[in-house]
């Protein structure tokens, strides 16, 4: 009796442990991350969410961007909220989110064994900016540097009636520009002081960002998707034609002075 008492009680021990034994294998992982979605397009906004284990206390965690050819795109630090949990917020695309790809996000905590990472794949930039990133005003000499996402920049036209310059683009998706303006090109002022633009997009005035310099002014104009035009409007512009249009008018006064002078030869009596 004894006998089967004691197998009875070991068979029991053995289904315990075995029901116990995932519990005791489960491993907690000091940090996870991961992102809304596994594929994101130009413009769009990637959310970053995470959870640790423990909160270490005055320490950031720092979140990577890698892109597939190995260099970093992005670094920020962001902290640990009290329900364990972290987020943090990109942009797909701009100047070093170019190639399309798989790339990755590395989270990092404190010490070397609290890291994760998680990846997603990005359709590449039509962002255009160096050597690329020029495109000539018509009728001058001048090139402006430009870049632009969510869509492409046609030509740049001169508008000497409005004091503006006439950007043509094809919007595929909501977008920005940002161009850079010779104040020789373009220039806003009140007397010697700098004065504001004024930026409309296909007719609508709209807000924007600007930078200066002695001899620049940098605009950043953002735009929706379908927009055709936008005017940048200020206090003086070059002429249409540059000095192409100098040169004419030269012609045309020396060609009226020459006919003016036959003209009056030509009427004179002859004695």
């Amino acid at each position: 009796m004894n006998t089967h008492l004691s197998v009875f009680a070991l068979f029991a021990i053995m289904v315990a442990s075995i029901g116990m034994a995932p519990a005791f294998g489960q491993t907690v992982q000091p940090i996870v991350v991961t992102t809304d979605k596994t594929s994101y397009s130009e413009g769009e906004t990637i959310m970053v969410t995470g959870e640790v284990s423990e909160i270490l206390f005055g320490y950031a965690i720092s979140v990577m961007t890698i892109a597939p050819n190995g260099n970093l795109v992005s670094i920020d630090q962001v902290m640990v909220g009290s329900d364990k949990t972290f987020s943090a917020e990109l942009s797909a695309g701009g100047s070093l989110m170019k190639q399309s790809g798989e790339y990755t996000i590395q989270v990092l905590y404190g010490t070397e064994n609290r890291t994760a990472e998680t990846t997603f794949t990005f359709g590449g930039s039509s962002v255009v900016s160096g050597p690329e990133g020029l495109v000539p005003v018509a009728g001058t000499d001048f090139m402006v540097g430009y870049e632009i996402t969510g869509g492409k920049l046609i030509s740049i036209t001169p508008d000497v009636d409005a004091n503006s310059l006439i950007i043509a683009i094809d919007a595929t998706d909501d977008g920005q520009l940002t161009i850079t303006l010779p104040r020789e090109l373009i220039d806003a002022k009140i007397g010697d002081e700098d004065d504001d633009f004024f930026v409309l997009v296909d007719g609508e005035e709209v807000d924007f960002d600007e930078t200066m310099t002695s001899t620049d002014r940098t605009l950043v104009i953002s735009f929706p998707a379908g927009a055709e035009e936008i005017e940048i409007i200020g206090t003086h512009v070059v002429p249409e034609f540059g000095a192409i249009a100098a040169l004419i008018l030269a012609v045309a006064i020396i060609s009226i002075i020459a006919v003016s002078a036959k003209s009056r030869l030509s009427i004179m009596p002859r004695y």
